[in-house]
């Protein structure tokens, strides 16, 4: 079930690289451990083995999607050299391959001039790009959505800027009456967009915003961690095609290539549409950027040392897979689109549960009806182990009620809250599983609730 024919392709290179060695001095490897090496590596696969299967189309759960065998393959082909990112004297080949790939990822929004790099993961992203706008706007406001990832608030603390969150609505976006009312109290410095949330993907309403920045003349980052890739698509719906029409005017954008754009962790990335940003990361470290002339990515980072060995990944499998519309890459998300929708369709379908609203990327919540809110979230869970049990692994989530107010139909609302299963179906693979996916989970709800399998639904 796990790739392994991909690895004499990887031999086959490793060769290639070390012809390019060739001419040096002949090295004895005197390695420690070499002679225990096969049995702690037998080890480690019997620990490894406690794992959720992540590479699986069962496994529906959480943001979890495999590398490609390129980025994988790539990736341990560079960790022969272990090259460093932060400095070109130590990653000279991959840091020119990260300014390629990253050059490529900015190209989806339209920017040609601007600044970047591929940093950790998200949320170092998101420190840089918040980082940023603090600097420029010192001691104003940072606005993000209620269900926008947690950092933004974790962050602005670790930098110590004034955050506050805006409430959504029912649809999980970033309400705009309440923005506007809290932007006409001014001081606001930032406002964050989410094209993507980690909880249901709501995509925050960005044009709206933007008609909102020509009056009060905030900075608007978009943490585009997750749906960014999006961009690429043509099956998203009307409002979310719009807001990823437009992202290429925010000031900085956040996108993560170990999510949609099958990296192993982490590899993230930030991207300033103002290339003069770099001014504010200027710094000396003469034992460090003495080899060359030319811009070493560390000198427009936060991050010193990184692994030049997710560039090589990133570069190869956007060298195999560009980013354009219509390709093989761009497909696959469109798969996962379609996957969700068809489930989504599904358990609206069915009497038995209870659904927020039409999922805008590749995730969807969703819920059992009861009597109440404490029964409707106690089910939630007994459904999740029960689907575990048939290998189906899924995940939960707790939601505000106003999510699901047009489909409560006098629900006992004895909590403020509703704990709901939530599944995120980014593989390509979902979509043929949708009906396998299904029946599992009907299964796991009959058991739980007793009764048939399936209901057609009731008239609203």
């Amino acid at each position: 079930m796990l790739d392994q024919k991909s690895l004499s392709a990887l031999n086959k290179a490793l060769k290639k690289l070390d012809q390019g060695f060739g001419h040096l001095p002949p090295l004895e490897h005197g390695v420690a451990g070499m002679d225990r090496l096969a049995e702690v590596l037998g080890t480690t696969a019997e620990r490894l083995k406690d794992n959720y299967p992540y590479f699986h189309p069962l496994y529906a759960g959480q943001m979890l999607k495999p590398p490609h065998p390129v980025a994988r393959l790539a990736y341990t082909l560079a960790m022969w050299i272990n090259p460093n990112n932060h400095a070109l004297d130590g990653g000279r080949a991959t840091s020119v391959m990260e300014k390629e790939a990253v050059t490529e990822i900015a190209s989806m929004f339209g920017w040609k001039n601007f600044l970047g790099h591929l940093c950790g993961g998200g949320t170092m992203a998101n420190l840089e790009a918040l980082w940023v706008a603090g600097q420029l706007h010192p001691g104003k406001t940072i606005l993000a959505s209620e269900q926008a990832h947690y950092t933004h608030g974790r962050i602005s603390g670790v930098l110590q800027v004034p955050f506050e969150s805006v409430p959504t609505d029912k649809l999980g976006r970033m309400n705009l009456g309440a923005l506007a009312s809290r932007l006409e109290r001014g001081d606001v410095g930032t406002v964050v967009a989410s094209m993507g949330t980690t909880a249901t993907g709501s995509v925050d309403p960005l044009r709206e915003i933007l008609a909102l920045q020509s009056k009060f003349g905030f900075r608007i980052h978009v943490d585009a961690a997750y749906g960014g890739y999006f961009v690429l698509t043509e099956n998203l719906a009307e409002e979310a095609k719009q807001a990823f029409a437009r992202i290429g005017e925010a000031d900085s954008i956040v996108i993560d290539p170990h999510k949609h754009g099958l990296q192993p962790y982490g590899c993230g990335c930030v991207l300033f549409r103002d290339p003069g940003v770099g001014r504010l990361y200027k710094h000396d470290s003469p034992y460090t950027y003495f080899s060359s002339a030319e811009l070493h990515l560390g000198e427009i980072s936060l991050e010193c040392s990184r692994p030049g060995a997710a560039a090589a990944a990133l570069w190869a499998t956007q060298k195999l897979l560009p980013l354009v519309k219509g390709g093989e890459f761009a497909r696959g998300l469109e798969c996962g689109r379609t996957a969700a929708m068809a489930l989504f369709e599904k358990l609206r379908a069915d009497s038995r549960f209870l659904t927020a609203f039409a999922p805008e990327l590749d995730i969807l919540v969703f819920a059992t009806r009861g009597a109440s809110m404490s029964q409707v979230s106690a089910l939630s869970r007994r459904i999740f182990k029960a689907a575990a049990q048939r290998d189906l692994h899924l995940a939960v989530a707790e939601l505000p009620v106003h999510f699901w107010e047009e489909n409560l139909r006098g629900m006992n609302r004895d909590r403020e809250t509703l704990t709901c299963l939530r599944s995120v179906l980014m593989k390509p693979e979902h979509l043929d599983w949708v009906e396998q996916i299904w029946a599992l989970l009907s299964a796991s709800t009959a058991e739980i609730l007793g009764g048939g399998t399936s209901h057609a639904a009731n008239p609203v």
